[in-house]
């Protein structure tokens, strides 16, 4: 399996980057009952090899250009596989010590590499947790912020409905689901505007905390962006910051894909204001090279996330739990059960280095910045939104329709993927530069192909 996965990175530009298939060629292909006898791992791989490759996305491929990455790297792959040779459920402390203590340290390093205050560590009040994605991140910091305004009453009682939160009309939809699934309700949930760079208006955040707050509803939570998923705008942290403290809300940042840049000192700015916030994270699994599934989540107070999704059911007691000296993570997130996810972050981290790490960083950002500038070079191409890091927004100016049949005859031909946002009522294409292998060369023939292509329509269809 090893040398199978080593000789798909080898050929992994020769396919298609977006799969052919059409919707129900694999299922078909698939016997509608399951084996009643042993099959070998010969026949397997055999059927690996004709009947899924050609229905998987190549999200490896340096040709990869769309939505965030959701990158790996040989390191991480290793540490995975150690993670599911060992078969670990690191639920409690004792369940496997290495499991927390390792997960506690790697952290910790992960808090100073990007330069987050003490509160963020686990030698103070707060501390950190591996979570699969954002969204449960999101829905964690949640819930704590809900249990922190209502004393704790909600966990008891149920919710009353006078809850309101407030994210700007960019933020993630994760957050409209925690929203639904913590019982707040859509209802109360406001979409802040948001100014010319597409970043959180926090006059309008402030002006809508006093209206609620006058319609006898109980302002408690507010998700600040840094690097939007359509555009990578970034919110005024300090300015919201500020606000939160003002009305007691629980600030949360969520830094998904962005959040890997401040590892480079020049870019540490991107979370000036996270001082003021309450919890943060950010996923690994998109740009720090480390393999699905990986957020990194921290709070400044462990003791309201612990106090809010804690049960102690008899048959998980034991005298490492009771003693107090030791981490049960279950209580940290939603789920009870966990994977060893910390191995392949420590071996990522160990293997790069941190200035490994950040040279890759900074690779991809002057990349992107190079296609941006040849975007506002161009006679025929719009730079569409701020690039502050590694997202380019532009847009053909011909208009929406000539830039979706450019998506879509682009994606087809198989040679490169990226995809499309809207923006002011404008489709807008993406290209999103943070592939781990991709390299300049990619993002010039990337490029070259737009052009090509933008061409050839124009002419086929001069409208």
């Amino acid at each position: 399996m090893i040398d199978w996965i080593a000789d798909y990175y080898e050929n992994i530009e020769k396919y298609p980057v977006l799969s052919q298939v059409k919707p129900g060629d694999i299922k078909s292909q698939l016997p509608e009952i399951a084996p009643l006898e042993s099959e070998s791992m010969e026949q397997i791989m055999a059927d690996v090899n004709s009947i899924i490759m050609p229905g998987i996305t190549h999200w490896q491929s340096p040709n990869f250009f769309a939505y965030f990455p959701s990158n790996s790297s040989g390191p991480s792959v290793l540490g995975d596989l150690l993670s599911s040779g060992l078969g670990v459920q690191g639920m409690l402390w004792a369940t496997s010590p290495a499991c927390t203590e390792l997960e506690t340290r790697v952290l910790d390093w992960l808090a100073d590499m990007l330069q987050l205050p003490d509160k963020f560590k686990s030698t103070s009040e707060g501390g950190s947790v591996i979570q699969d994605t954002a969204s449960s991140a999101a829905l964690s910091a949640l819930l704590a912020a809900r249990e922190r305004k209502t004393k704790y009453q909600t966990n008891e009682t149920g919710t009353r409905g006078n809850l309101v939160a407030y994210v700007s009309s960019q933020t993630h939809s994760s957050v409209e689901k925690a929203i639904k699934i913590a019982g707040i309700g859509k209802n109360n949930l406001r979409l802040i505007g948001v100014d010319e760079n597409m970043a959180m208006q926090s006059d309008l955040l402030e002006t809508a905390i006093i209206d609620d707050i006058h319609n006898g509803l109980i302002p408690f939570f507010v998700c600040a962006t840094v690097g939007s998923t359509s555009t990578n705008a970034i919110d005024p942290l300090t300015e919201i910051g500020k606000i939160s403290q003002k009305y007691e809300l629980w600030m949360h940042i969520d830094a998904a894909m962005a959040g890997t840049a401040a590892i480079c000192p020049e870019y540490r700015h991107i979370l000036d204001g996270i001082e003021l916030a309450d919890s943060f994270s950010f996923n690994p699994h998109k740009w720090m090279f480390t393999n699905f599934d990986c957020n990194c989540f921290f709070v400044a107070d462990r003791s309201a996330l612990i106090k809010t999704l804690s049960i102690l059911p008899e048959y998980l007691k034991n005298q490492a739990t009771e003693s107090g000296a030791v981490i049960d993570y279950r209580d940290w997130h939603i789920q009870l059960g966990r994977r060893f996810r910390s191995l392949k972050l420590w071996f990522v981290i160990r293997n790069y280095g941190v200035n490994g790490l950040r040279y890759h960083i900074q690779e991809h950002i002057r990349m992107a910045q190079q296609f941006a500038e040849w975007i506002r070079s161009s006679d025929e191409f719009d730079l569409v939104a701020p690039a502050p890091l590694n997202l380019v927004c532009f847009a053909h100016k011909n208009g929406n329709e000539f830039n979706r049949e450019l998506l879509e005859t682009i994606n087809k031909n198989g040679e490169m993927y990226f995809t499309h946002t809207v923006v002011k009522d404008r489709y807008v294409l993406r290209m999103c530069i943070a592939q781990t292998h991709t390299t300049e060369e990619h993002v010039r023939k990337a490029w070259k192909n737009i052009q090509k292509t933008a061409a050839d329509l124009t002419l086929t269809d001069p409208k």
